[in-house]
């Protein structure tokens, strides 16, 4: 495969220039992006610049194009405007250690992809912005919130692109688009100097690939232990990431994998398009001589966990608009953003600090009976969403509910949050088997290894396993990918 790797050793070897890589990843863009609507902030003449005065040949990505998420991946002197009006002419001043990472290793940035308001959503709709429209089928969405990444990669602009994951935002766009979407541990990437714990340790910056070697190189390159952050992993050695499964298995586990199955929604009836990908991914493994175990039902809360996590996007929320208050020195109002962020922002005022303090201890709680899961098991397999992309103006939210949130502000505290459960309702019944593995901080990838025959697009099937076992993933990824 022609991948990301396969160009960098061409870089490498001078058979190719980065200018000449760029230049045709700005002639891709120019001709695609008017129907998918991806790329929002082009850095064309920089990059160019850069291009040519590059000097990185030793680097692991040396001279690959990419596109920065706008969202959190900053990059000084370039819009900062996470999709939202509010700030739609703010410029960051500083580049993060993600995106500095990044450079490092040898990427040039030729722009910035397009999101959902504060990335809220598990498709990318903003209302600055517009939607991004999913290349395998331009009626539907490509989702969210790294869906302008993701129609990138799908699309072939980009052989991968950088992207984030608080709640399946890696995870769901892979599902929708066909690529490989891996959230990795929580701290296990490189993260800071702003935004160090990135939604409590929910959000993690990674990328939207398209081969298994890729999203292994990248994920050494982007590791790291730093001593500010207050969530740190012992980073995977070389040794370990290159070991093929079947060594793995033989020196490590002596025995198959036991993979526990299961199909249930913690919200909601799961299709039976979700029910078939997974069982045939099953019987893939059972072929492999690994042990299957169906759950009807797996032993965690999934409405307490998810109404913490609403929690907690609630009380960050309230949070950030304090902030965004500081730096423009007035109070915000209904007409600065859109309603679903209105409503969020105003269920976060009323949240008290024993509020979010009781409901983070319940996320170490879920993080614990996940490790003791991992006792039993080494690998969940689940669909990553429950259809394959929605179409392009599918109503995730009804219209009494918009309405109900431009009033948000004169609801009490109970009657916000069953407002914020209902806003998400139907996008959770869409999208209801991601969000736990960030609540855990538990490694988590959607695989393209499933195409839905009755509409021929295709839809992610979802490993997760214990913490800090991300290598794990990959190797079962390359080992199933092999049979595509």
């Amino acid at each position: 495969m022609k991948d990301a790797t396969w160009y960098a050793e061409r870089v490498k070897e001078r058979k190719i220039s980065p200018f000449e890589l760029v230049d045709q990843a700005i002639k891709k863009i120019e001709r695609v992006n008017p129907s998918l609507n991806a790329v929002i902030h082009p850095r064309f003449e920089k990059a160019y610049a850069e291009a040519r005065t590059f000097q990185n040949f030793d680097a692991p990505f040396s001279g690959i194009p990419i596109l920065l998420k706008d969202m959190g991946q900053t990059l000084a002197g370039e819009p900062s405007t996470s999709g939202a009006k509010l700030l739609k002419d703010n410029i960051s001043s500083t580049t993060n250690n993600y995106v500095k990472r990044l450079i490092d290793l040898g990427f040039i940035i030729v722009g910035q992809t397009n999101v959902p308001e504060f990335g809220f959503k598990n498709v990318s709709d903003s209302k600055l912005y517009g939607p991004v429209h999913n290349p395998k089928d331009l009626s539907r969405q490509a989702g969210g919130s790294s869906g302008g990444a993701a129609a990138l990669v799908a699309s072939g602009v980009v052989h991968l692109s950088p992207a984030s994951d608080g709640g399946g935002s890696i995870r769901i766009p892979a599902s929708f688009n066909g690529l490989i979407g891996l959230k990795p541990s929580r701290g296990r990437i490189v993260t800071g100097p702003n935004g160090w714990r990135g939604w409590q340790g929910a959000s993690v910056n990674f990328a939207l690939t398209k081969s298994v070697r890729d999203t292994k190189k990248l994920l050494m390159g982007l590791q790291d232990y730093q001593m500010a952050s207050p969530f740190n992993l012992t980073p995977i050695t070389k040794e370990d990431m290159d070991k093929p499964l079947d060594l793995f298995l033989k020196e490590d586990l002596k025995r198959p994998l036991k993979v526990a199955m299961c199909t249930d929604s913690p919200i909601g009836i799961v299709s039976q398009t979700a029910i078939n990908g997974v069982e045939q991914v099953a019987h893939q493994l059972e072929s492999f001589g690994h042990d299957i175990i169906n759950l009807p039902e797996l032993p965690f809360n999934g409405i307490e966990a998810m109404n913490d996590y609403y929690l907690m996007n609630g009380a960050e929320t309230a949070a950030m608009m304090s902030q965004i208050e500081q730096g423009i020195g007035r109070s915000l109002t209904k007409d600065d953003m859109e309603p679903v962020s209105w409503a969020i922002y105003q269920y976060g005022k009323t949240i008290t600090a024993a509020q979010y303090s009781n409901s983070l201890a319940r996320w170490d709680q879920l993080a614990a009976q996940y490790d003791l899961f991992f006792d039993n098991y080494d690998l969940l397999l689940q669909p990553t969403t429950n259809d394959v992309a929605p179409l392009i103006d599918f109503p995730f939210q009804s219209k009494p509910i918009l309405e109900r949130c431009q009033n948000a502000e004169k609801l009490h505290e109970k009657q916000l949050a069953r407002l914020v459960w209902n806003l998400f309702a139907k996008s959770l019944e869409y999208t209801p088997f991601t969000q736990q593995a960030n609540i855990a901080g538990i490694p988590s990838i959607s695989l393209p290894i499933y195409n839905d025959f009755q509409t021929n697009l295709p839809l992610g099937i979802q490993f997760s396993t214990r913490k800090g076992q991300d290598q794990l993933l990959l190797q079962v990824a390359e080992r199933l990918m092999l049979q595509k």
